[in-house]
């Protein structure tokens, strides 16, 4: 049976760049992202690797759409990967967190954290059956306490533990989670964050590809409970449970 993987924000950078690897090396494919018009295009290049592809576009944070995912993953035969990449930046520039709209970072919570949860939630019953993988992406953010990334760097924190512990809590389903920091890269996202740089400096997301082929190539129940950084020199950053 081919292996089917599920990847939110695939329409453009890691996201994108992640699903043609995944294409590539024979998966079929449920995508997703909030633009339609650039989820198709990324739907049609990532057909040519002879698969099959689901393109739904949709907001992830929303439960109905979260089920149209995992039931379109189920039509194709089950689910072996859940990428959690989409997400927001929130206000840009960021704000400081003592004048940062709770509002909006209600909704950045919404979609950086809530949504990979709502997702693995409703996915669960079919990555049991598969053993399968959920990969979380994650930020330096997370960790760095950057003046003016409060809000973005919380949610991804947020994300980190919320990893950690489905790690120790699907341990015995056989159901791994790791979390993944991409790194700095040329991307739309990173460019709203900094919007008076030039960001053309940073590597594009194909960087991250020998790690994702490594990633991928392990034993998941060796590498779950993992935090990782794409483009460190040491991948590794936690070691699996």
């Amino acid at each position: 049976m081919k292996r089917v993987s599920l990847i939110t924000g695939a329409s453009r950078g890691v996201g994108k760049t992640l699903a043609a690897f995944l294409a590539g090396r024979g998966d079929d494919l449920v995508i997703t992202a909030r633009g339609a018009a650039g989820l198709a295009a990324a739907a049609g290049e990532l057909e040519t690797w002879g698969g099959r592809v689901v393109a739904i576009a949709g907001d992830v944070s929303d439960p109905t759409h979260q089920r149209r995912l995992v039931d379109a993953a189920a039509a194709l035969g089950g689910l072996h990967l859940l990428v959690n990449n989409a997400s927001i930046l929130g206000p840009s520039p960021q704000p400081a967190l003592a004048d940062y709209p709770l509002e909006t970072l209600e909704q950045v919570f919404a979609v950086n954290v809530l949504a990979p949860l709502g997702l693995l939630q409703h996915a669960l019953p079919l990555l049991r059956q598969t053993r399968g993988m959920v990969v979380n992406v994650s930020s330096d953010a997370a960790v760095g306490g950057y003046a003016g990334w409060g809000g973005y760097g919380a949610s991804k924190a947020a994300l980190d533990l919320l990893s950690r512990t489905l790690a120790n809590e699907l341990h015995e389903a056989a159901v791994a989670v790791v979390s993944v920091d991409p790194g700095d890269m040329r991307t739309q996202m990173h460019q709203e964050a900094f919007p008076d740089e030039d960001i053309r400096d940073r590597p594009t997301p194909d960087v991250t590809l020998p790690f994702w082929a490594w990633l991928l190539g392990q034993p998941s129940m060796e590498v779950t409970g993992g935090r990782f950084q794409a483009q460190a020199e040491q991948w590794s950053l936690a070691t699996g449970l």
